[in-house]
């Protein structure tokens, strides 16, 4: 079960946060990977029914997206506690995305649940398009995520 962690551990929760920012900024997958509680959950903003959980799972998910951008800049943090919001945007091929990340912390202050939300249209189906070969090379990567916890 989730637990989120007391506002006062903030100190924690800027370092997660500010290192996946970082991290994904310049595709580095291991230090991203390092910010990630062990029981981590990302819920697919294309379908909002596929859960990826755990480092492994992640790895090849956030290789296949962060791979494929360019320009990856996150602009602006919001929220305190367990709970933060981080905003940004890239480019995938030749449309700007732009994403509203929802991060939240476990009581070690590691990104626990990650919720993407991506806009606009044209942009997230050319991310679906380019991913779709890539994940295709891992099945069982897909096949869990459809499964119910």
């Amino acid at each position: 079960m989730f637990q989120p962690i007391l506002c006062g551990m903030i100190g924690g929760v800027d370092d997660a946060v500010a290192r996946y920012r970082t991290a994904s900024e310049s595709n580095d997958i291991d230090a991203l990977i390092a910010t990630l509680a062990p029981e981590v959950e990302l819920i697919s903003p294309l379908s909002g029914r596929l859960v990826f959980r755990g480092h492994d799972d992640l790895r090849i998910l956030l290789s296949a997206v962060y791979g494929g951008m360019r320009g990856l800049r996150w602009r602006e943090e919001v929220g305190n506690g367990a709970t933060r919001v981080v905003l940004g945007d890239g480019r995938i091929g030749p449309f700007k995305l732009a994403d509203a990340m929802v991060c939240e912390l476990d009581a070690e202050g590691r990104i626990r649940r990650i919720r993407p939300y991506l806009r606009p249209w044209l942009a997230l189906t050319f991310l679906a398009l380019k991913l779709a070969p890539k994940m295709s090379r891992t099945p069982g990567v897909l096949l869990r995520a459809a499964r119910r916890a």
